[in-house]
Protein backbone atom coordinates (compact mmCIF):
# COMPACT_ATOMS: atom_id res chain seq x y z
CA UNK A 1 0.00 0.00 0.00
CA UNK A 2 1.29 3.55 -0.64
CA UNK A 3 0.73 5.75 1.89
CA UNK A 4 2.74 9.02 0.74
CA UNK A 5 5.34 10.76 2.48
CA UNK A 6 3.29 12.94 4.83
CA UNK A 7 1.43 9.84 6.38
CA UNK A 8 3.59 7.03 6.69
CA UNK A 9 3.05 4.98 10.02
CA UNK A 10 4.55 1.40 11.27
CA UNK A 11 1.39 -0.03 10.09
CA UNK A 12 1.61 1.69 6.66
CA UNK A 13 3.35 -0.37 3.36
CA UNK A 14 4.56 2.48 1.82
CA UNK A 15 4.74 5.59 0.28
CA UNK A 16 3.56 7.65 -3.38
CA UNK A 17 6.65 9.10 -3.80
CA UNK A 18 7.09 12.10 -5.93
CA UNK A 19 7.95 11.48 -9.67
CA UNK A 20 8.80 13.66 -12.65
CA UNK A 21 5.36 13.86 -14.72
CA UNK A 22 5.02 15.11 -18.46
CA UNK A 23 1.65 16.01 -19.52
CA UNK A 24 0.29 16.27 -22.61
CA UNK A 25 0.70 19.08 -24.69
CA UNK A 26 -1.97 20.86 -24.67
CA UNK A 27 -4.54 21.06 -27.64
CA UNK A 28 -2.52 18.22 -28.79
CA UNK A 29 -4.12 15.35 -26.16
CA UNK A 30 -5.20 13.21 -28.91
CA UNK A 31 -3.40 14.05 -31.93
CA UNK A 32 -4.49 15.43 -35.13
CA UNK A 33 -5.85 12.90 -37.16
CA UNK A 34 -4.68 13.98 -40.36
CA UNK A 35 -1.22 14.37 -38.65
CA UNK A 36 -1.26 10.94 -37.87
CA UNK A 37 -2.26 9.69 -41.73
CA UNK A 38 0.45 11.93 -43.56
CA UNK A 39 3.18 10.57 -40.92
CA UNK A 40 2.89 7.15 -40.68
CA UNK A 41 5.23 6.22 -43.11
CA UNK A 42 8.04 8.28 -41.68
CA UNK A 43 7.20 7.13 -38.10
CA UNK A 44 7.58 3.79 -39.26
CA UNK A 45 10.65 3.76 -40.79
CA UNK A 46 12.05 6.23 -38.03
CA UNK A 47 11.10 2.91 -35.61
CA UNK A 48 12.98 0.66 -37.47
CA UNK A 49 15.68 2.96 -37.23
CA UNK A 50 15.69 3.27 -33.68
CA UNK A 51 15.12 -0.50 -32.95
CA UNK A 52 18.51 -1.27 -35.52
CA UNK A 53 20.64 1.00 -33.38
CA UNK A 54 19.36 -0.04 -30.17
CA UNK A 55 20.06 -3.96 -30.98
CA UNK A 56 23.64 -2.80 -31.91
CA UNK A 57 24.27 -1.11 -29.06
CA UNK A 58 23.65 -4.01 -27.05
CA UNK A 59 24.87 -6.23 -28.79
CA UNK A 60 28.09 -4.48 -28.90
CA UNK A 61 27.61 -3.57 -25.11
CA UNK A 62 27.30 -7.19 -24.63
CA UNK A 63 30.75 -8.36 -26.18
CA UNK A 64 32.51 -5.37 -24.31
CA UNK A 65 30.44 -6.70 -20.89
CA UNK A 66 31.79 -10.43 -21.60
CA UNK A 67 35.35 -9.53 -22.33
CA UNK A 68 35.82 -7.19 -18.95
CA UNK A 69 34.41 -9.35 -16.86
CA UNK A 70 36.21 -12.20 -17.20
CA UNK A 71 36.03 -15.78 -15.71
CA UNK A 72 36.37 -14.61 -11.89
CA UNK A 73 33.54 -12.26 -11.80
CA UNK A 74 31.96 -11.76 -8.02
CA UNK A 75 28.97 -10.81 -9.48
CA UNK A 76 25.51 -11.68 -7.92
CA UNK A 77 23.82 -14.27 -10.42
CA UNK A 78 19.92 -13.63 -10.22
CA UNK A 79 17.74 -16.74 -10.07
CA UNK A 80 15.59 -16.18 -13.30
CA UNK A 81 11.92 -17.59 -13.44
CA UNK A 82 11.90 -20.50 -14.68
CA UNK A 83 8.39 -22.90 -15.16
CA UNK A 84 8.89 -25.80 -13.48
CA UNK A 85 5.84 -27.92 -14.03
CA UNK A 86 4.22 -27.45 -11.11
CA UNK A 87 1.25 -25.74 -9.92
CA UNK A 88 2.25 -22.71 -8.02
CA UNK A 89 -0.92 -22.04 -5.61
CA UNK A 90 -3.51 -24.80 -4.31
CA UNK A 91 -6.30 -22.46 -3.97
CA UNK A 92 -7.35 -18.65 -3.22
CA UNK A 93 -8.86 -16.92 -0.19
CA UNK A 94 -11.03 -14.29 -1.46
CA UNK A 95 -9.31 -12.59 -4.64
CA UNK A 96 -5.64 -13.71 -2.82
CA UNK A 97 -3.79 -16.68 -4.01
CA UNK A 98 -2.92 -18.99 -0.79
CA UNK A 99 -1.58 -22.49 -0.29
CA UNK A 100 1.70 -22.05 -1.50
CA UNK A 101 4.68 -24.92 -1.16
CA UNK A 102 6.48 -25.45 1.53
CA UNK A 103 9.87 -24.00 -0.59
CA UNK A 104 11.49 -21.11 -1.16
CA UNK A 105 10.38 -20.44 -4.39
CA UNK A 106 6.80 -20.97 -2.91
CA UNK A 107 7.53 -18.56 0.04
CA UNK A 108 9.03 -15.92 -3.07
CA UNK A 109 5.27 -16.65 -4.11
CA UNK A 110 3.57 -15.70 -1.45
CA UNK A 111 5.55 -12.57 -0.75
CA UNK A 112 4.59 -11.36 -4.25
CA UNK A 113 1.10 -12.06 -4.11
CA UNK A 114 0.68 -11.02 -0.91
CA UNK A 115 2.49 -7.87 -1.48
CA UNK A 116 0.15 -7.09 -4.45
CA UNK A 117 -3.20 -7.30 -1.78
CA UNK A 118 -1.73 -5.34 0.31
CA UNK A 119 -0.66 -2.31 -1.90
CA UNK A 120 -3.97 -2.84 -3.75
CA UNK A 121 -6.86 -0.18 -3.30
CA UNK A 122 -8.77 -2.49 -1.33
CA UNK A 123 -6.85 -1.74 1.63
CA UNK A 124 -8.49 1.60 2.15
CA UNK A 125 -12.30 0.20 2.54
CA UNK A 126 -12.72 -1.24 6.03
CA UNK A 127 -14.43 -4.75 5.26
CA UNK A 128 -11.88 -5.27 2.01
CA UNK A 129 -9.05 -4.69 4.14
CA UNK A 130 -10.02 -6.57 7.47
CA UNK A 131 -10.33 -9.79 4.98
CA UNK A 132 -7.00 -9.16 3.30
CA UNK A 133 -4.59 -8.76 6.75
CA UNK A 134 -6.64 -11.72 7.81
CA UNK A 135 -5.55 -14.04 4.99
CA UNK A 136 -1.96 -12.89 4.63
CA UNK A 137 -0.83 -11.93 7.99
CA UNK A 138 -0.30 -15.19 10.69
CA UNK A 139 -3.46 -15.29 12.89
CA UNK A 140 -1.45 -13.71 15.69
CA UNK A 141 -0.26 -11.08 14.20
CA UNK A 142 -2.99 -10.39 12.07
CA UNK A 143 -5.06 -9.49 15.20
CA UNK A 144 -2.62 -7.23 16.57
CA UNK A 145 -1.51 -5.56 13.14
CA UNK A 146 -5.37 -4.88 12.69
CA UNK A 147 -6.20 -2.16 14.89
CA UNK A 148 -2.86 -0.69 13.20
CA UNK A 149 -4.54 -0.38 9.66
CA UNK A 150 -7.39 0.60 10.88
CA UNK A 151 -6.04 3.96 12.72
CA UNK A 152 -4.24 4.12 9.56
CA UNK A 153 -6.80 4.15 6.73
CA UNK A 154 -9.71 5.35 8.38
CA UNK A 155 -8.02 8.45 9.15
CA UNK A 156 -10.87 11.57 7.74
CA UNK A 157 -7.86 13.88 7.21
CA UNK A 158 -6.21 11.42 5.34
CA UNK A 159 -8.90 10.31 2.98
CA UNK A 160 -9.96 13.76 2.44
CA UNK A 161 -6.14 14.31 1.17
CA UNK A 162 -6.58 11.34 -1.35
CA UNK A 163 -9.50 12.96 -2.04
CA UNK A 164 -11.44 9.89 -1.03
CA UNK A 165 -14.67 8.99 0.74
CA UNK A 166 -14.57 7.34 4.65
CA UNK A 167 -14.85 3.90 2.67
CA UNK A 168 -12.53 4.64 0.55
CA UNK A 169 -14.06 5.52 -2.53
CA UNK A 170 -13.16 8.01 -5.42
CA UNK A 171 -15.05 10.89 -6.61
CA UNK A 172 -17.94 10.29 -9.04
CA UNK A 173 -15.83 10.13 -12.42
CA UNK A 174 -12.69 9.53 -10.93
CA UNK A 175 -10.99 6.29 -10.91
CA UNK A 176 -8.77 5.84 -7.57
CA UNK A 177 -5.27 4.10 -8.63
CA UNK A 178 -3.32 1.71 -5.74
CA UNK A 179 -1.08 -0.95 -7.59
CA UNK A 180 1.90 -2.41 -6.80
CA UNK A 181 3.83 -3.90 -9.91
CA UNK A 182 6.02 -6.93 -9.03
CA UNK A 183 9.74 -7.05 -10.37
CA UNK A 184 11.84 -9.61 -9.01
CA UNK A 185 12.07 -10.95 -5.64
CA UNK A 186 15.12 -12.16 -3.42
CA UNK A 187 15.26 -14.72 -0.63
CA UNK A 188 17.60 -13.20 1.90
CA UNK A 189 16.92 -16.07 4.60
CA UNK A 190 15.46 -19.42 4.45
CA UNK A 191 14.49 -22.37 6.76
CA UNK A 192 11.43 -24.93 7.00
CA UNK A 193 9.55 -22.88 9.65
CA UNK A 194 10.50 -18.86 8.64
CA UNK A 195 12.25 -16.96 5.39
CA UNK A 196 12.58 -13.43 4.25
CA UNK A 197 12.04 -12.85 1.16
CA UNK A 198 12.42 -8.66 -0.49
CA UNK A 199 10.19 -8.03 -3.55
CA UNK A 200 11.50 -5.42 -5.34
CA UNK A 201 8.30 -3.41 -7.19
CA UNK A 202 7.23 -0.18 -8.84
CA UNK A 203 3.99 1.41 -7.29
CA UNK A 204 1.41 3.12 -9.26
CA UNK A 205 -1.05 5.57 -6.99
CA UNK A 206 -3.28 8.30 -7.06
CA UNK A 207 -6.87 9.58 -8.95
CA UNK A 208 -6.99 9.49 -12.47
CA UNK A 209 -9.62 11.59 -13.92
CA UNK A 210 -10.93 14.80 -14.78
CA UNK A 211 -10.16 17.33 -11.76
CA UNK A 212 -8.08 15.31 -10.14
CA UNK A 213 -5.51 16.77 -7.80
CA UNK A 214 -3.80 14.14 -7.19
CA UNK A 215 -2.79 12.50 -10.28
CA UNK A 216 -1.43 8.94 -10.74
CA UNK A 217 2.63 8.95 -10.12
CA UNK A 218 4.97 6.01 -9.78
CA UNK A 219 7.74 5.14 -6.95
CA UNK A 220 10.21 2.41 -6.51
CA UNK A 221 10.47 0.22 -3.24
CA UNK A 222 11.62 -2.87 -1.97
CA UNK A 223 9.88 -4.45 0.99
CA UNK A 224 11.25 -6.99 2.55
CA UNK A 225 8.79 -9.41 4.15
CA UNK A 226 9.17 -11.74 7.18
CA UNK A 227 6.94 -15.21 6.49
CA UNK A 228 7.24 -18.04 8.87
CA UNK A 229 5.22 -21.62 8.09
CA UNK A 230 1.54 -21.49 9.66
CA UNK A 231 -0.97 -24.44 9.22
CA UNK A 232 0.43 -25.38 5.28
CA UNK A 233 1.18 -21.91 4.32
CA UNK A 234 3.42 -19.02 4.46
CA UNK A 235 2.09 -15.82 6.12
CA UNK A 236 3.77 -12.57 6.65
CA UNK A 237 4.82 -11.83 10.40
CA UNK A 238 6.42 -8.22 9.59
CA UNK A 239 8.14 -6.13 6.79
CA UNK A 240 10.52 -3.70 6.50
CA UNK A 241 10.48 -0.91 3.72
CA UNK A 242 13.67 1.25 1.88
CA UNK A 243 13.09 3.16 -1.67
CA UNK A 244 14.50 1.89 -4.91
CA UNK A 245 15.89 0.65 -7.04
CA UNK A 246 14.56 3.31 -8.80
CA UNK A 247 15.84 3.71 -12.57
CA UNK A 248 16.33 6.50 -14.83
CA UNK A 249 13.03 7.93 -15.95
CA UNK A 250 12.46 8.16 -19.23
CA UNK A 251 11.10 11.89 -21.10
CA UNK A 252 7.49 9.83 -22.08
CA UNK A 253 4.23 11.94 -22.95
CA UNK A 254 2.36 11.08 -20.15
CA UNK A 255 -1.51 9.70 -20.79
CA UNK A 256 -4.44 11.47 -20.03
CA UNK A 257 -6.52 11.15 -17.39
CA UNK A 258 -9.12 8.83 -19.49
CA UNK A 259 -6.67 6.41 -20.79
CA UNK A 260 -5.34 5.91 -17.19
CA UNK A 261 -8.68 5.55 -16.14
CA UNK A 262 -9.57 3.05 -18.67
CA UNK A 263 -6.23 1.02 -18.31
CA UNK A 264 -6.70 0.21 -14.93
CA UNK A 265 -10.03 -0.76 -15.47
CA UNK A 266 -9.31 -3.16 -18.15
CA UNK A 267 -6.26 -4.50 -17.29
CA UNK A 268 -5.93 -6.71 -14.57
CA UNK A 269 -3.49 -8.12 -12.56
CA UNK A 270 -1.39 -11.42 -12.03
CA UNK A 271 -1.16 -14.49 -9.42
CA UNK A 272 3.31 -14.45 -9.64
CA UNK A 273 4.68 -17.61 -8.72
CA UNK A 274 8.47 -18.75 -8.79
Amino acid sequence: MSLGDDHESSGGYGGTGQTRTRLPDSGDAFGDPRRRSSSRSLVTVVGVVVLLIAAIAFANRGDGDAESSGSGSDKAESSATAPTGKQPVKSKTGDIATGYAHTEQGAQSAATNYGIALGSADMYNLEKRHAIVNTVYAPDVAAAQLPEFDQVYSKESFLEKLGLSQDGAAPSGQTFVSRVVPVGTKVTSYNSSAASVALWYTSLFGLSGEGSKNPVTESWYTTTYQLKWVDGDWKVTGFTQKDGPVPVGRDQRASTAEDMSKAVEEYGGFTYAR
